[in-house]
């Protein structure tokens, strides 16, 4: 029952149909701007998957799209489900397997581990597995829920639609092999195109000066989703430079330690202290900066909008556009270090003084 805050003077229910369904779901919805560590977060028993899980609606995600952890208990399994929105699932911990097949098909079955990063296609039938009888194995899930609910208005529409969209996944033998191709987009030059990343802790990165400090990235397409992902890395004593884009970019961090400073405009900065497992999502069209000063490279993930083969406008199109790379003094939404607050690098100064961390910013700053 909706709550007298989230009633009209009419006495009408204002929640949306997504914020309906998460609630009859009965798990933790889990909000602000970040989570600490997912690896450690309390779940609680989910009736409709067979598990554990809780909901993560970050301020940033901006109603776009959400976040869920779930857990599958040593030797078992969640139940086989499938459903009208796009998922992209990160493995937090153990190992397992998922078995997917499209409505009166055959059957695939594919292994992952901690580390890998998958899609299941489309409206396509699934099964987690945990491949562990002593460990429960956890991951992670950005999806267009929300989106999709709250458009549609019909839980019958998106839980029980027959519709088989075949262009995306019409049981190919190798769709979860691991296999890929490199592609250039219109805005990125560093893509993979795969179905499933093994691990992206240690998947190959590339230079990409655009961001500064020496960073290395990747640019991730799976499964023909509006949904996409990239892995962006930097070094020791180092920061990246500020930027701004459209919502609903799930920062997942896999190594390092740090920070991150999320701000709208001239308001005050709000700092996000990071390490391995924590995330955040940088609200729409806030200036976000990520610092490491930690004693090893920092590397995260991010669960995002913003693929390069299936464009789209509105806030959308800003969780890629090229603008995001470009400076803030010739309309881009990046901005140069020579352009940033002075106070950004005294604190960063001052947070590796106090972990004994020599800064290798120098020579970053003679290049502007």
């Amino acid at each position: 029952m909706a709550s007298d805050s989230e009633t009209g003077q009419l006495g009408h229910d204002r929640r949306t149909t997504y914020e309906k369904w998460t609630a009859e779901e009965g798990l933790p919805v889990i909000q602000g701007f970040y989570v600490a560590d997912l690896k450690k977060l309390e779940l609680s028993p989910w009736k409709r998957r067979g598990g554990l899980g809780a909901y993560i609606n970050l301020e940033g995600a901006g109603g776009t799209n959400d976040a869920y952890v779930a857990e599958i208990l040593p030797g078992s399994s969640l139940k086989p489900e499938k459903y009208m929105f796009e998922e992209l699932i990160y493995v937090l911990s153990g190992r397992g397997a998922t078995t997917i097949w499209n409505e009166g098909g055959k059957k695939q079955t594919f292994e992952w581990q901690a580390g890998s990063l998958f899609s299941p296609p489309l409206n396509v039938w699934r099964q987690h597995f945990n491949g562990q009888g002593d460990q429960p194995a956890r991951f992670l899930a950005v999806t267009t829920a929300p989106m999709v609910m709250d458009l549609y208005h019909s839980l019958e529409f998106v839980f029980n639609n027959p519709f088989v969209f075949r262009e995306r996944y019409a049981g190919e033998d190798d769709y979860f092999s691991g296999n890929g191709k490199t592609f250039v987009g219109p805005v990125a030059k560093n893509i993979w195109q795969s179905n499933f990343i093994p691990d992206v802790a240690a998947f190959r990165l590339t230079e990409w000066k655009e961001r500064g400090a020496g960073g290395a990235n990747v640019m991730f397409e799976l499964a023909d989703n509006s949904l996409a992902a990239h892995v962006s890395e930097f070094p020791v004593g180092t920061y990246k430079k500020a930027h701004r884009h459209g919502p609903g970019a799930h920062v997942v961090i896999l190594g390092g330690e740090g920070y991150s400073l999320l701000w709208e405009g001239e308001q005050p900065k709000t700092r996000v202290d990071w390490h391995a497992g924590s995330m955040f999502v940088p609200p729409d069209m806030w200036f976000h900066q990520h610092f490491n000063v930690g004693a090893a490279p920092a590397r995260y993930l991010a669960l995002r909008w913003g693929s390069q083969k299936f464009r789209m406008g509105g806030v959308f199109k800003r969780a890629s556009a090229p603008e995001t790379a470009i400076s803030t003094r010739i309309g881009g939404n990046q901005i140069e270090y020579e352009d940033e607050d002075p106070e950004v690098r005294r604190i960063f100064e001052h947070e590796l003084a106090a972990r004994n961390v020599d800064s290798r910013m120098a020579q970053f700053f003679k290049q502007n």
